[in-house]
């Protein structure tokens, strides 16, 4: 009787125990831990990197693209009669280093004969860590170059007249770029400065960030590519301008 009293417990027993662990054996099986669902990628292997964001071993290398202008490109910057057609001229989308020391990717329209040379020198600046505010079509700006410079904005093409002459301008031709348009402004011959944010750089002794200097890389870049500095034209003095005439 003892004997059997013990048996009816120890079956109860197992059958309690059986009862508990089965059922969240049986709910765990039915119900993956919410950690599961993280296991599929949520970025394709493909997807191309944020422009400004670093790789784990620092920033991102330069990049370059090189692709035709259709007229929608150069709404503003172009119109018929201009000396160099829509067709001649290239659009470099690439890798610039920004004042806050990221890189960025920026856009520039030149001629096409000189689309490569560009490219080079924009590698050797980023390389060098020279630091860009903007690169953006002068088409955001309705083509204006005033309007340009006052965003201290760095671009090339722009079918106008030279500053101060009834010719044509080397942008007009996709033969010229601004660089850093606030730090290094045109500066007329009695030593007036058109945007009044920028008048304080036209003192070329400063060394701000994007500031150029006679010699400094930023000219030794250009001149590898047989460009000219406005900075050396002793009067007017062009310190944004290179070009491939020099002037």
């Amino acid at each position: 009787m003892r004997r059997a009293t013990l048996g009816i417990l120890a079956t109860g027993l197992c059958v309690t125990l059986s009862s508990a662990c089965g059922g969240g054996g049986s709910g765990a099986a039915a119900s993956p831990p919410a950690a599961a669902a993280s296991t599929a990628p949520s970025t394709p292997a493909s997807a191309s990197p944020s422009p400004s964001k670093a790789s784990p071993t620092g920033p991102r290398p330069f990049s370059a693209k090189i692709s035709k202008v259709t007229r929608a490109t150069v709404k503003h910057s172009w119109h018929p009669g201009c000396p160099v057609g829509v067709g001649d001229l290239r659009l470099i989308t690439m890798t610039y280093w920004g004042m806050d020391k990221k890189p960025h990717e920026g856009e520039m329209v030149v001629n096409e004969d000189v689309a490569g040379k560009i490219v080079k020198v924009f590698h050797k600046l980023y390389d060098e860590r020279y630091p860009i505010r903007r690169m953006e079509l002068v088409d955001k700006y309705g083509g204006s170059d005033f309007k340009s410079i006052e965003a201290d904005n760095t671009s090339a093409f722009n079918c106008r007249n030279a500053t101060g002459a009834s010719s044509w301008s080397q942008h007009a031709y996709g033969h010229a770029v601004d660089l850093n348009t606030c730090e290094n402004p045109y500066v007329h011959p009695n030593g007036h400065i058109e945007h009044p944010r920028c008048v304080k750089y036209g003192n070329r002794k400063r060394h701000d960030p994007g500031l150029i200097h006679a010699n400094d890389k930023v000219v030794k870049a250009f001149r590898s590519i047989g460009w000219g500095w406005g900075g050396s034209w002793g009067g007017p003095w062009d310190f944004q301008h290179f070009s491939a005439t020099g002037h």
